[in-house]
């Protein structure tokens, strides 16, 4: 609860008008409220850890310190609230929103389903970075032939074809020949697949992950758990199980 507050805190304090009293006020005294529940959360942590530095250097504690850091900076720096500077060092506050990662215990499976499919991930982005840079080379060669302006270079061209794939289609860069029309149909139904292919890939995997028979074996170096029933080494820490 105090994670969502807090950005939402961020959030407000970026419309107009909160700068001024009494709304400046409120949000001031919010915004140190969160400041001094997370620097708390932040020694405790580095205090009952047994390693304070692994932790501090680690993606959460990092988000741990940027979510407490920018509000110490403006004391450091009396009156620096006017300088854009540092007014884009408190909108690093909104870095508390990943804090709830770690709660959430779908996360894990999540980033496990992710780290799994990653090469496959990555062939079918290679692919459409491949169809992309085709479609931008021959919108090039026939629009730019056709006396179209838009298209008289390959990165011009390639700004339409992401702009196109993506189905968002600003409408300032338009086809005018029937090939180029053709291929810009061609290349948003293509675009479907951007969301399409890797949600299947990764809802596979989590169902996959789910449905992975896991034992209470724990391993005899970390003590960890949940390992499956034919692994060998640990999950983990890479130590050998004991069969």
């Amino acid at each position: 609860i105090a994670i969502f507050l807090s950005v939402a805190v961020v959030v407000l304090s970026t419309l107009e008008g909160a700068e001024q009293e009494p709304y400046r006020g409120v949000l001031y005294a919010l915004e140190w409220m969160f400041t001094i529940l997370f620097t708390m959360e932040y020694l405790l942590r580095l205090i009952v850890v047994r390693r304070p530095w692994r932790y501090a250097g680690s993606f959460f504690g990092v988000i741990d310190l940027l979510s407490i850091l920018p509000a110490f900076i403006g004391l450091v720096f009396p009156g620096s609230e006017r300088l854009m500077v540092v007014r884009t060092l408190r909108l690093l506050r909104i870095f508390r929103v990943f804090k709830l990662a770690r709660y959430l215990r779908e996360a894990s499976a999540l980033r496990e389903a992710f780290y799994i499919s990653r090469h496959k991930i990555a062939v079918f982005m290679t692919t459409v970075l491949i169809v992309v840079l085709i479609a931008s080379t021959i919108m090039h060669v026939v629009e730019s032939g056709a006396g179209n302006e838009a298209f008289d270079s390959i990165p011009g061209a390639l700004y339409w074809a992401v702009i196109t794939m993506t189905t968002v289609g600003y409408g300032d860069v338009v086809p005018v020949t029937i090939v180029g029309k053709i291929t810009t149909m061609m290349l948003v139904l293509v675009g479907y697949s951007l969301i399409i292919v890797p949600t299947g890939i990764l809802s596979a995997e989590i169902t996959d992950t789910r449905r992975r028979v896991t034992t209470t074996r724990a391993c005899p170096h970390c003590m960890a758990e949940g390992h499956d029933r034919d692994a060998k080494y640990c999950k983990r820490c890479g130590q050998l199980l004991d069969p």
